[in-house]
């Protein structure tokens, strides 16, 4: 019977020691894919922040830069130039007032 016992404790031996094996590398393979998952999260972070940068960037662009040149073209010294710069300032003031930035209160025309 000693040789049956030594089978069985030999067999009980190696499927511990095989659950053991297969309970570490579940473990293992949570940390790897929790490590994997955090990496993939920033590299998509990443991703979408430059994608969001260069697209307001190009949109900014393409409205500044031609309003910019076709002010250049306007004479300086003129009623519409004038209208446009006290309306913009008005505007202005009247966000800030809006938005809570400002304590005076935008003059009412």
């Amino acid at each position: 019977m000693s040789d049956v016992t030594a089978a069985v404790n030999s067999s009980l031996n190696s499927v511990s020691g095989t659950l053991d094996l297969v309970a570490n590398a579940a473990r293992n393979g949570a940390a790897d894919a929790r490590v994997a998952a955090t990496k993939a999260l920033s590299n998509t972070s990443l991703f979408l922040s430059r994608v969001v940068y260069q697209t307001t960037y190009a949109v900014s662009y393409g409205v500044v830069f031609p309003a910019a040149f076709v002010a250049r073209g306007i004479p300086r010294n003129n009623a519409a130039v004038r209208g446009l710069i006290e309306g913009a300032h008005a505007a202005s003031q009247r966000a800030d007032a809006i938005l809570g930035r400002s304590l005076e209160a935008p003059a009412a025309h």
